[in-house]
């Protein structure tokens, strides 16, 4: 499973990787085709790269060198045509020879940067020197390429001979081509052909020359695809370090069996609250194997609980950081979402149909592995009493997984042993202004609190009442809530 999988899942997710500003075509390759990190070692060695390159950036002495490598970040172009042609040893003409010195012009200063800042080790570029100094046979130092004199002994005389007669042959062109006697107009065809001659030759030896280049380079070729590979790591890198810097994200920590996250927060909605002026609130979550149900009011932020989590794992099993002030994660094979918002309908059937395929996916493959599941209000498109029947039957068989799964509901008396969370909800005591669809975000509360009832909250008709619904609408609702009791 590869990054560019997973974005379509989660809107979270897809923002937080919409964000990361990679500075080149391969390094925003690389970020789609990171691969999902289950193995302890693996992800620990992603932090610590990733921690590293954060310290790097923030140390005010590294400020040169930080912005020396993301310069030639910007510098990156995709070669893999020219690796393709050097691996099949065909000859690669003089602009790929060009483009090829000029990636390791930039990959030589951008591994010196990396050393001056200690993170030779991390981004291990490696020395493209001898590729360098192929296409450099005479030392200038700079990155355009030219066919040398020093390539062929023969390029030499045959070109300062070129370059005699063409001088001749401009001396006479000088001369209107009226005025040209007629032995001078014999000495200008003969001075043209010869030049034409000249030319043909040069044109040969410098077709042998890119062949005798592009076999040398052929054998250069895993060292440059090597190279490429790490420069797009190295902007991939940065791109994270850069994101958890500005965004105050932290290292994650792996645990061996419960997952823990404090103060976690979603930012897409962090982010957009902030834009509108509105309050936002993290909360704290963890979550052991098996089945944790979370109930809460409309409103309450339940949908965007799932999403959290979900976002958080996603980053972390990714190599990045995340938005909390404490995490510790269990390493899982996959994270599977199934919230209504997020899943595209299929071809052909209902909404309930759709939904029931999802999960019952879900359920098959938490029987052989380790999964984070989320679940949004399962079965609340059908009726009642087959729908509360539902929630218990994927709650059952979850709950004997090693999966973790997390499972938003409203329905009351499962008769579940599982765990329960509620979320807080509407706090009338704060109001201090007068409530409308905008301003009750300010008296919301959003953290989890154990639930040992198998009850769920009631506020949906006190919300409804206290943003200003039809009277009538709202008696006649109590009436019938009473008549059910």
């Amino acid at each position: 499973m590869i990054l560019k999988d997973k974005i379509k899942d989660d809107g979270s997710f897809a923002y937080i990787v919409d964000s990361l500003e990679t500075l080149s075509s391969a390094g925003r390759q690389r970020l789609l085709e990171q691969s999902w990190l289950r193995d302890p070692a693996a992800l620990r060695q992603e932090w610590d790269n990733l921690e590293k390159m954060v310290r790097a950036f923030q140390c005010a002495e590294h400020a040169k060198q930080v912005t020396e490598l993301r310069h030639q970040m910007m510098e990156l172009q995709n070669l893999q045509g020219t690796l393709q042609h050097l691996r099949s040893h065909t000859v690669v003409d003089e602009i790929e020879m060009f483009l090829v010195k000029k990636f390791a012009f930039h990959a030589l200063r951008a591994r010196q940067a990396a050393q001056a800042m200690g993170l030779a080790e991390v981004l291990a570029i490696p020395d493209l020197s001898p590729l360098f100094r192929l296409l450099d046979p005479d030392g200038t130092g700079v990155p355009t390429f030219y066919i040398y004199d020093s390539y062929h002994s023969a390029l030499a005389p045959l070109r300062k001979e070129l370059r005699a007669v063409q001088s001749q042959l401009a001396g006479l062109e000088a001369v209107a081509e009226t005025s040209l006697t007629e032995e001078q107009q014999c000495q200008w065809v003969a001075l043209r052909e010869e030049v034409s001659n000249l030319l043909q030759q040069q044109d040969q030896l410098q077709d042998e020359v890119l062949r005798t280049l592009s076999d040398s380079l052929a054998q250069l070729a895993e060292l440059l695809a090597d190279g490429m590979e790490r420069m797009a790591y190295a902007d991939l890198l940065q791109a994270k370090a850069t994101q958890a810097i500005a965004w105050q994200l932290v290292k994650p920590s792996l645990s061996s069996e419960s997952m823990q996250y404090n103060t976690i927060a979603n930012l897409r909605l962090q982010h957009r609250n902030q834009e509108q002026h509105l309050r936002y609130q993290p909360i704290d979550i963890t979550l052991q194997p098996g089945v944790c149900l979370i109930t809460g009011a409309n409103m309450a932020g339940k949908t965007m609980v799932l999403k959290t989590v979900g976002c958080a794992q996603l980053m972390a099993q990714f190599g990045m950081f995340v938005p909390a002030t404490v995490a510790a994660i269990v390493p899982v094979d996959d994270v599977l979402f199934c919230i209504g918002d997020e899943m595209n309908e299929m071809n052909g059937l209902s909404s309930f149909a759709g939904e029931i395929i999802k999960i019952s996916n879900t359920v098959q493959r938490a029987a052989t592995e380790r999964l984070l599941v989320l679940i949004d209000e399962p079965a609340r498109t059908t009726n009642p009493v087959e729908g509360k029947a539902i929630v218990q039957a994927i709650a059952t068989l979850l709950d004997s997984s090693r999966s973790f799964s997390l499972i938003t509901t409203h329905y009351s008396r499962l008769g579940l042993p599982c765990r329960r969370l509620r979320v807080r909800g509407f706090v009338e005591e704060m109001i201090d202004l007068p409530l409308t669809p905008a301003t009750i975000n300010r008296y919301m509360d959003y953290s989890l609190l154990p639930d040992t009832g198998d009850e769920v909250p009631q506020e949906a008709l006190r919300i409804a009442t206290i943003l200003g619904c039809e009277p009538a609408l709202i008696t006649l609702a109590q009436q019938k809530l009473q008549e059910e009791q």
